[in-house]
């Protein structure tokens, strides 16, 4: 069995369910496009800027209830703030909503991830596989072409131990 998966062979997943499975490419094209259309789509880079929203954005249900029931109450405070409490309570119901879709997307997000992550574990496993194969061929002379490769996945290979830096001898304090 290979441990890469071929890309002319359709995965487990698209034989079973016949749903063609999306390159990196079109998941990306499509992201672009379903950002277009999200209402409000922004990217903030400003820290402060960001720490100012989130600080307004964490008002409790219950401070929120009352403002809008303060909006209702009076009409100046309605004309002052230039909101409905039909209004302010659409924009509660659609930040709830969105809060849903940021949820799952934050799933797709992790899931995308995970799934790299089993890839590139794959990838690992199978070049360390070829690499102790590889060592133990270049013991006969039929296999001197794997000398250059073996020797060059000596100097490269970063896999499991990380070698520790000797320590910085400490100074002695003079008596």
């Amino acid at each position: 069995m290979s441990v890469v998966k071929s890309s002319i062979t359709k995965p487990a997943t698209e034989a079973a369910t016949d749903t063609p499975m999306l390159t990196p490419e079109q998941v990306v094209e499509q992201l672009r496009v379903m950002r277009q259309q999200i209402p409000e789509f922004v990217q903030l880079s400003d820290a402060r800027e960001i720490r100012q929203f989130r600080r307004l954005a964490k008002v409790t249900p219950e401070f929120a209830r009352e403002g809008i029931g303060a909006v209702g109450a009076s009409s100046v405070v309605q004309e002052a703030i230039g909101n409905t409490p039909a209004e302010l309570h659409q924009a509660e119901d659609e930040a709830a909503r969105w809060a849903v879709a940021e949820s799952e997307l934050r799933a797709v997000f992790h899931g995308v991830a995970a799934a790299n992550l089993v890839r590139r574990h794959r990838i690992g496993l199978a070049v360390l596989q070829a690499y102790n194969v590889s060592r133990q061929l270049v013991r006969q002379d039929e296999h001197a072409n794997l000398v250059p490769h073996v020797q060059r996945m000596k100097q490269v290979r970063k896999f499991g131990r990380r070698r520790s830096k000797p320590a910085d001898p400490q100074p002695q304090p003079h008596s």
